[in-house]
């Protein structure tokens, strides 16, 4: 049986990389799939926790379902912006994204 910190250490590298990308990355495209590996290290993180605390509760598949919710309807949301911003800009680069000025 594979050890809880394991399944920990390998959520905090997927979270630490994720992160990274956020910050690093000009495209916006990849920063949308960054911010998925987030989430991705904290649904890991999530079904870890309820394998090795609560097996016999459901409570960890469901926040862990619930994250996968929330991160299927952020990418449809992320995409349409950024394409309706594509489309109007020519650009994806987020430094060069500056809607608010005219």
């Amino acid at each position: 049986m594979v050890p809880l910190t394991w399944y920990l250490l390998v959520a905090t590298a997927l979270f630490c990389i994720g992160v990274y990308g956020v910050l690093a990355r000009r495209n916006a495209i990849a920063i949308l799939m960054a911010i998925e590996l987030m989430l991705n290290a904290v649904n890991l993180s999530l079904v870890a926790f309820w394998r090795y605390l609560h097996p016999t509760a459901t409570t960890g598949q469901v926040f862990a379902l619930f994250v996968l919710v929330v991160a299927a309807a952020e990418a449809a949301a992320g995409l349409a912006l950024i394409i309706s911003i594509y489309r109007n800009r020519e650009t994806v680069d987020v430094e060069n994204i500056d809607l608010l000025k005219g």
